[in-house]
């Protein structure tokens, strides 16, 4: 399986993803400002592995330095992260694994017993990096479990006999996360228990992530697929047999709103008219609890090249007005499928109570 992250020996490289699929090219990672930057060019991306690049890249810097305090390390570990933070606003996964990285630090930084020598060389080390490392690979133990409960889900409700055909969007795959993938996570297990008849990926302009990308990972692993543009997703709805559409996600609010790849809402639309459910796909740590709907979720705004230009051929007048919004908002009401998570299947109208229980259980990110 391809991967977006290698890290081994407190060592950090990431797949240019801007190069595929035309070469497979890592990038050493070795200090916060270099993985500020990875994330913000999209060389990285994708909420998941954004939070796992940011907060590893924290890791092997901080490995490498000496503090004066403790105080000045806790200082120094928290800007770092909430500058990180800056890089992609929308996802919220980047600050669910800050925040655990922060509240395990201050938990030390309240130890009258440690010293900085202590936190830095023993405590520290073991602790914090080890944390940094445990997201890392908890996230893919959580794709595998996203990917069965989706797969199980969407057997239960075909028809008997038949197999299913699934429309997804976007790059939600192993070079999306730490490996195996949220919406490609469950089109995977499909394909592995022989129930999958057809893949349908979108191009997504006017990054071309689908193009690029999940075209790229679903050759990569031989399953069967055929790569639409964006304006074919309610022709391909009415002509075609679609069993469902599945989707990854950047955040999701308390009322099920959720934020994903730009042209996600207008799928959700096609399939609510055409009777498909709609499926988001996602870990718990991309629920915003904080947030009651989709109005407050923060959207960035990409550069004007990013569509007027690819792989810099200019596809547009030079001085033409772009409005380049990276995510859009989906109400809950068009999840009509229902969020798959590694805790199970759930209906929007169920999310908050679930994942509260889950937070007071102490079971979250």
């Amino acid at each position: 399986m391809l991967e977006a992250i290698k890290y081994n020996n407190r060592k950090l490289e990431v797949l240019d993803q801007l190069k595929l699929p035309h070469s497979c090219t890592y990038q050493g990672v070795t200090n916060v400002t270099q993985t500020w930057e990875v994330i913000r060019s999209m060389k990285v991306r994708g909420a998941p592995a954004i939070a796992n690049v940011a907060v590893l890249g924290v890791a092997v810097e901080l490995n490498e330095k000496d503090f004066n305090s403790k105080e000045q390390l806790y200082e120094v570990v928290k800007e770092q992260l909430e500058y990180l933070q800056t890089s992609r606003p929308t996802a919220i996964n980047l600050r669910n694994a800050a925040n655990r990285i922060i509240s395990l630090l201050s938990v030390q930084l309240q130890d009258n017993k440690l010293s900085v020598n202590d936190m830095k060389e023993s405590d520290f080390s073991f602790r914090i990096i080890k944390e940094a490392e445990d997201i890392f690979r908890e996230c893919k133990m959580k794709n595998l479990a996203i990917g069965e409960h989706g797969a199980s889900h969407i057997i239960n409700h075909l028809s008997t006999g038949s197999q299913a055909t699934i429309l997804t969007h976007c790059n939600t795959g192993s070079l999306a996360t730490a490996g195996y993938g949220t919406a490609l996570g469950v089109i995977r297990s499909l394909h592995l228990r022989g129930m999958l008849a057809h893949v349908y990926c979108t191009e997504t302009r006017p990054y071309n992530q689908g193009a690029r990308l999940t075209a790229f990972e679903l050759m990569h692993d031989k399953i069967p697929s055929t790569l639409i543009c964006d304006s074919m997703v309610a022709a391909l709805m009415k002509s075609k047999e679609v069993s469902a559409v599945v989707v990854g996600a950047d955040r999701v609010v308390a009322n099920g709103d959720t934020a994903n790849k730009i042209g996600t809402y207008q799928i959700a639309v096609c399939a609510k008219y055409h009777k498909i459910p709609f499926y988001v796909a996602l870990p718990v740590s991309t629920v915003d609890l904080s947030l009651r709907d989709g109005g407050a979720i923060p959207i960035e705004e990409r550069p004007s090249v990013e569509m007027t230009y690819i792989q810099g051929v200019p596809l547009a007048p030079t001085d033409m007005n772009c409005w380049n919004p990276a995510f859009d908002v989906t109400p809950a009401e068009l999840i009509t499928g229902g969020i798959i998570t590694e805790r199970g299947v759930f209906k929007v109208q169920e999310l908050e109570k679930k994942i509260s229980t889950d937070k007071e259980d102490g079971i979250w990110y």
